[in-house]
């Protein structure tokens, strides 16, 4: 972890705006955001298919391909890597995307905040991450089972950079670059933002007013349970690669 051990729970930082660089989930954020749960519809979720299935059980990316070893294990680290790839692949699933279309979504998902170097405001950690992506290209997509082309890489290099960048604050050529790969932007910042539920703030929880994606919505309490779960599976002593894997498995996502 960080140099200074973490003594007092996310949720009492955040109030004291008193967040170290690096975060980790502790019991007490996870009772409270438990204890929070909005009023939020539930809906029968599907199984996902077996192609999507095969990806989410390579989403726990490397170690090697995180910039920081101590986010690994934070709220932006594998956790949040496998749980943002999980929802890739369920609004997939809802958009009726292909194989192909889903393999480069759950991708940029998953390793859209490999670059970060800490937990609080990281101004270019998705420009990082698109830099890595588009250079490892190759190793990435093989990694997953997939087959790196110019043209997959270049849109999925685009929906990572411009992940972390508001629509309000695009840019021309951020618009020039969000034109060629419209989709899979909307739905790798959708994904992300349903995830936000681990985070110790009520006012930093999803919201759909940054989101251009409608089926945004229906997947609010799946997200929620997925995080509730995996981190507790966590905190109970799995790793955080099967504590993600009960969770997806509990909700009946993969098998």
């Amino acid at each position: 972890m960080g140099a200074t051990p973490q003594t007092e729970s996310l949720v009492e930082l955040a109030a004291r705006k008193q967040l170290p660089r690096h975060q980790y989930m502790d019991r007490a954020t996870v009772r409270w955001i438990a204890a929070n749960r909005p009023d939020l519809s539930e809906i029968t979720v599907e199984p996902l298919p077996e192609a999507s299935q095969r990806l989410l059980h390579r989403a726990a990316v490397p170690a090697g391909w995180w910039l920081e070893s101590r986010v690994t294990g934070s709220v932006h680290g594998i956790r949040h890597g496998m749980r943002t790839a999980a929802l890739a692949a369920l609004l997939a699933q809802d958009a009726g995307m292909d194989e192909v279309e889903t393999g480069d979504l759950v991708v940029a998902a998953a390793v859209h905040d490999c670059r970060r170097t800490h937990d609080q405001a990281d101004p270019g950690h998705g420009a990082r991450a698109s830099s890595w992506l588009v250079q490892d290209a190759d190793t990435v997509w093989k990694h997953f089972g997939l087959t790196a082309t110019t043209a997959r890489t270049a849109r999925a290099a685009v929906a990572v950079r411009l992940h972390d960048v508001p629509y309000a604050s695009f840019s021309a050529a951020d618009e020039a670059d969000y034109a060629e790969a419209e989709q899979l932007c909307d739905m790798v910042k959708a994904a992300d933002a349903l995830d936000r539920y681990r985070l110790p703030k009520r006012s930093w929880w999803p919201d759909a007013a940054h989101i251009r994606l409608g089926s945004f919505a229906r997947l609010r309490a799946a997200a929620f349970d997925l995080v509730v779960r995996s981190e507790n599976a966590h905190l109970d002593g799995l790793g955080g690669t099967e504590a993600v894997a009960v969770a997806l498995r509990e909700k009946g996502l993969v098998s």
